[in-house]
């Protein structure tokens, strides 16, 4: 299944590659944080390996290396305003529980 963006998200990627003035798109990668075991890293990616899959969506590249994809898979990523909190959201299939603060999460 593909990882995918929201509008709000993809104008977001956008607005911050433009701003970065280069830039492929961004890696979306899962690491070993946090209370609940596994946590997102979002980054510019300039350069892909060998082992990534490349999604594209809105007009966005999505990197993926291929540990972080059996996590991720169907995953879609939304960028959320609320008062004074802003920053991506991860509505994703495969996770089973978050902790409490929605920073990590199991599979």
């Amino acid at each position: 299944m593909p990882i995918t963006l929201t509008e709000k998200a993809a104008q977001r990627v956008q607005n911050f590659l433009v701003n970065r003035g280069s830039g492929l798109g961004i890696r979306l990668a899962v690491q070993t944080t946090g209370c609940s075991g596994l946590g997102y890293n979002l980054e510019f990616v300039d350069t892909t390996n060998d082992d990534d899959t490349i999604f594209e969506d809105r007009g966005v590249k999505v990197v993926v290396d291929a540990k972080s994809l059996i996590y991720l898979d169907g995953t879609e990523v939304d960028y959320v305003k609320e008062g004074l909190n802003e920053g991506f959201e991860f509505k994703n299939p495969n996770a089973k529980g978050e902790c409490g603060c929605g920073e990590s999460f199991t599979v």
